[in-house]
């Protein structure tokens, strides 16, 4: 992904927030670029009972080699468009696992 994910993150003191556009249902999960000014994310999981939620705490977990206590969903649970807390990590660690 050769795009600046920069404009999708923004750096807190002890971590980062991360603005997401989330495309569920999708055939293979994926960072797939931006949409606007957020990383979108492809998903297997379906919209409903939480479960795309849960998907893609799991995916940035297993993307970002983090815990899925370290990433907290801060807004969006019944959005598209959603913001991720991780713990831990900086700016410069995020876009180079992410990438």
């Amino acid at each position: 992904m050769p795009e600046d994910i920069s404009q999708a993150l923004s750096a807190a003191e002890n971590g980062v927030y991360i603005s997401l556009h989330i495309q569920p249902g999708a055939k293979r999960e994926a960072v797939a670029g931006l949409f606007g000014t957020s990383l979108k994310i492809a998903l297997n999981a379906p919209p409903v009972d939480g479960k795309a939620n849960a998907a893609l705490l799991r995916f940035l977990a297993g993307k970002l080699g983090v815990p899925k206590r370290q990433i907290e969903l801060c807004s969006g649970a019944s959005s598209r468009d959603k913001r991720v807390f991780v713990s831990g990590l900086t700016i410069e660690q995020v876009k180079k696992l992410l990438i």
